[in-house]
């Protein structure tokens, strides 16, 4: 696999667990909100991971001068 192949499937993947956390944090809002805030922060987490992935897919898929 090509490195942009890996990183743009991590993205996906790592977007797919983003999504379930902030709808977790949603979900427990109301009832817990320890959990919630737990889930949103490791959403935030992954967020972060994700923005450095999409620079990185970025960097590479630019040709080089």
């Amino acid at each position: 696999m090509d490195r942009i192949d890996i990183i743009k499937s991590n993205q996906t993947k790592l977007s797919k667990r983003y999504k379930e956390l902030v709808e977790q944090a949603y979900n427990f809002r109301q009832t817990d909100s320890a959990l919630s805030d737990i889930s949103e922060y490791r959403a935030i987490k992954l967020l972060n991971k994700l923005n450095r992935l999409k620079y990185l897919s970025r960097e590479l898929s630019q040709p080089v001068i």
